[in-house]
């Protein structure tokens, strides 16, 4: 089922490309109104992303990489590195929401350059994690969380 991953890696790309217009806005126009706009669009997305992909990985599974076994490590070690960018965007991107809405801005600009990078970081890698599992090679075994715990 290659529908919901696809539509998972469309709102995190989504999520991006909103967050590089909140961006260009801020900083070349100092629009703070569209910024905040784009923002809360580039959170929504990274929202929706994480409904659908959490809800895959309960009822559906991960899929296991399908490429030849000697990529594997190589694999793994990528992934392991796309999922610490996610976690700290994650939260970083839910710090930047908090300082902006209680205005705390200098805490807020401080913490931009650094969220704004391992955010585009998380994307990329995500993007690039979609395609080894499902564009570059077939995917591997899927197994749900619930019949992993059932037949574990």
């Amino acid at each position: 089922m290659h529908l919901l991953p696809t539509i998972s890696t469309f709102f995190i790309v989504l999520s991006a490309i909103f967050m590089g217009i909140g961006i260009h806005k801020i900083r070349k126009h100092r629009d703070i109104e569209g910024h905040q706009k784009m923002m809360t669009y580039a959170a929504v997305s990274a929202v929706i992303f994480f409904i659908i992909y959490v809800s895959r990985t309960i009822f559906i599974g991960n899929t296991a990489f399908g490429g030849p076994d000697y990529l594997v490590p190589f694999y793994t070690v990528f992934l392991v590195f796309h999922i610490i960018l996610a976690t700290t965007g994650a939260f970083l991107g839910g710090t930047q929401i908090y300082f902006g809405a209680k205005r705390k801005l200098s805490k807020h600009r401080k913490l931009a350059p650094w969220a704004s990078v391992i955010w585009f970081g998380t994307a990329i890698t995500g993007v690039m994690v979609y395609v080894l599992l499902y564009m570059l090679y077939p995917g591997g075994e899927t197994t749900s969380l619930f019949r992993a715990i059932i037949q574990g």
